[in-house]
């Protein structure tokens, strides 16, 4: 089996994401660089059809022209949008879209995430919420590459970084499968922190950290 330690890898990780409420039976996808113009990724309906459990005969092996070279399954139909950021980001090794529970008010809501936990100050004081476009558009592709080509790449933004994306969940760019949903559960525990601070200061708590 081509690549088996990487397609085994993510197997680990999707299955991850999904039992700890990172996403959800609705969708999300994820892919990684494994070689030079070689990518692995999940298929289509994964989320569906196999509530995030893979074997990793059913992790797709695709060339950057996106011909399957091995693997079971269909393309994703957001396969735009990870390409857009491989292409416009040569640092980047390995893209997560992820639907998670906490974030999803956050990005139904379309706006930036206040970011006030310590182990994601990395990232700056909020987490950006990105101008709605539809699912699996090219609009939305467009959106991620220009979001990357002007808010990223211009201010010498390192990976991992991301965004969440209107009405539909958040995108993710990273150095590597791992670091990568480190950051995403990093970011849903801040979702949950903040909603949760807030409460607590409408009960009269006051946030004092020395």
């Amino acid at each position: 089996m081509l690549y088996e330690l990487e397609r085994r890898e993510m197997c680990r990780i999707v299955k991850s994401m999904f039992d700890r409420w990172t996403t959800n039976v609705a969708g999300g996808n994820l892919s990684a660089k494994v070689d030079e113009g070689i990518f692995i990724m999940t298929p289509t309906l994964m989320s569906e059809e196999q509530l995030w459990n893979p074997n990793p005969e059913g992790i797709l092996v695709v060339d950057k022209d996106l011909n399957i070279i091995e693997g079971v399954g269909k393309l994703t139909r957001e396969i735009n949008m990870h390409m857009a950021i491989y292409h416009t980001d040569k640092r980047v090794n390995a893209v997560i879209h992820a639907h998670p529970k906490e974030m999803m008010a956050f990005a139904t809501m379309g706006i930036d995430m206040p970011l006030v936990c310590e182990n994601v100050g990395k990232l700056g004081e909020a987490f950006p919420c990105l101008p709605y476009a539809p699912a699996v558009s090219e609009e939305l592709a467009n959106a991620v590459t220009t979001f990357i080509k002007e808010e990223i790449l211009p201010t010498g933004v390192q990976p991992p970084y991301g965004a969440l994306l209107r009405g539909h969940g958040v995108i993710l760019a990273g150095d590597g499968l791992a670091s990568t949903n480190n950051i995403l559960e990093r970011l849903e525990i801040n979702a949950y922190t903040y909603v949760q601070s807030i409460a607590l200061q409408s009960a009269g708590f006051k946030y004092d950290h020395k």
